[in-house]
């Protein structure tokens, strides 16, 4: 039989005699015995409206209390929790809600009207819990509850028989085109994270705050605000608002956060702010993921703000991060090296060991699959390895640096050109504030580099002085063929740039008699 193991447990129940402080938001702060006490209210609750072990729930939250001890909660239970986007359309979340199963819904009273209209189309849906008072005409059959009645069936006093390899969390991949998958983690997965690169790379301990500007719905915000402060027994800060420069100034000011954890938009957005360079001076280290970080910011933010950042890559389907820069070491403009406890290969077309190419990982914290998705299930799961979509190039100091994702790449002149390396030139100049490049058609039908390019406050695009730009840097056949102005980037829910958006912008660019 295999060793019993709830990550739920490991996470809360083995702190509570340290009298710590857990979790601080803006309206409460619940030591390590009052967030257990919630989970375990929480764990009695969803087993008292009919939740089984290994049934999913849905959870449509803010990141607050409620938020973090549901999960928790869900996990005690031996459910599983599915946290998805607050930021989806009805539609899209009455998607999940049947593709997952589940007949629970845990909801934010901010997003009452789309649960609302998404529980229409959603049959199997049979009890929806806010987390405070809410106008909510639900169809017929489902009960509408609010948290404290989820909490006042009493406490769960010990957790559900789980192991290590059974069901804990399935997390929904954003994807910039197509439908999203779930994918499918173990207990296990949840105490690598805080083991391996918590632990292994960033050393956090007790005295920790961490700050993350990733939401708990993304696998990225999981880690950073539940699974590696609490493995440590530090402190999550979370925020239930939207994530600004401002705002989480002011958090990391307020709270004394150590860590601070952002994506590659944050870190931009911030240096374009009017923030204070003191502002982070709590802060003892920087981590960045969900896209590469430009060199060019990393510099920039060290030297206004006197933070590292640690760039690094991670993925829904390997649960956080897997390759990093380290602590006092960081190559900018690379990805850093493996995290304790992952393996990564670079492999070419013919899937052979190659310098540069397709990257895979292999690693404690992969998903066992994706839920009912077997073909793209096997492409993605190989053996040991996740073929991660993502194109790295290994260097001679043994770092990897991104070159974007492997069907992003485009041809110029027949050789290979980097979307990513075209863009990091495009952002050292001060006209620049956030820029894609993407391929467009040319008149003899060929694919050419075009950057699209949003500039900075108070500048203005002009198209020959930035080409002129990237041909002074970078080899000339990189260089865009058209510099295309747009207002804002389209991106997914994880801020990710939704490139087949603009690809269908630029499409005809090329053959406009330029």
């Amino acid at each position: 039989m295999p060793d019993r193991f709830n990550a739920a447990e490991y996470l809360v129940d083995r702190h509570v005699e340290c009298g710590h402080t857990a979790v601080v938001t803006s309206r409460r702060t619940l030591s390590y015995a009052e967030l257990a006490e919630q989970a375990h209210r929480v764990a009695a609750g969803l087993r008292e409206i009919g939740v089984r072990p290994e049934e999913r729930v849905v959870f449509c939250m803010a990141d607050d209390v409620e938020m973090l001890s549901g999960v928790l909660g869900a996990m005690y239970l031996g459910a599983v929790p599915v946290p998805v986007s607050t930021m989806l359309t009805p539609v899209e979340l009455a998607t999940l809600l049947v593709d997952s199963r589940s007949r629970v819904l845990l909801a934010s009273v901010e997003f009452a009207a789309a649960c609302q209209a998404a529980v229409e189309l959603a049959p199997e849906i049979s009890c929806v819990v806010f987390d405070g008072a809410v106008e909510f005409l639900p169809r017929q059959g489902v009960a509408v509850r609010q948290w404290h009645d989820l909490v006042d069936a009493g406490a769960l006093e010990t957790p559900y028989q789980t192991w290590s390899d059974s069901p804990a969390l399935w997390l929904y991949t954003s994807g910039t085109t197509g439908q999203p998958k779930a994918a499918m983690h173990r207990h296990e997965s949840i105490r690598a994270v805080g083991t391996y690169y918590g632990n292994g790379v960033l050393g956090l301990g007790p005295e920790d705050h961490c700050l993350s500007v990733s939401k708990l719905f993304f696998a990225y915000g999981l880690g950073n605000s539940c699974f590696m402060p609490l493995a440590a027994g530090a402190v999550a800060l979370l925020e239930r608002s939207r994530s600004t420069p401002e705002l989480i100034a002011s958090r990391a000011a307020g709270d004394q956060a150590t860590v601070l954890f952002g994506v590659p938009t944050f870190y931009a957005a911030t240096l374009a702010s009017s923030v204070a360079d003191d502002a982070f001076s709590t802060v003892r280290q920087g981590v960045s993921a969900g896209e590469a970080l430009p060199a060019v910011l990393f510099n920039r933010f060290r030297e206004r703000f006197g933070v590292e950042v640690l760039d690094g890559i991670g993925s829904t389907e390997a649960l956080h991060i897997f390759l990093s820069n380290r602590p006092g070491e960081a190559v900018a403009g690379t990805s850093g090296v493996p995290v304790p406890g992952y393996e990564v290969e670079i492999r070419d077309e013919a899937g052979s060991p190659a310098d540069t190419g397709d990257l895979y990982v292999h690693g404690p914290s992969t998903a066992t699959g994706y839920w009912c998705r077997n073909d793209i299930t096997r492409d993605v799961f190989q053996g040991r390895w996740l073929r991660t979509g993502d194109t790295y190039q290994r260097n001679a100091d043994g770092t990897y640096t991104y070159l974007g994702r492997s069907n992003d790449m485009l041809k110029a002149g027949g050789v290979w050109v980097s979307p990513f390396e075209v863009e990091s030139r495009l952002l050292e100049h001060p006209d620049v504030e956030e820029v894609a490049v993407v391929s467009a058609t040319d008149e003899s039908g060929l694919q050419k580099p075009v950057a699209c390019v949003v500039p900075a406050v108070g500048h203005k695009v002009d198209e020959d002085a930035l080409i002129s730009w990237c041909r002074d840097g970078l080899a000339s056949y990189k260089r865009p063929r058209a510099v295309v102005e747009v207002a804002e980037m389209p991106k997914t829910a994880t801020g990710k740039i939704r490139r087949n958006v603009l690809r269908d912008i630029v499409k005809d660019v090329l053959t406009d008699d330029r």
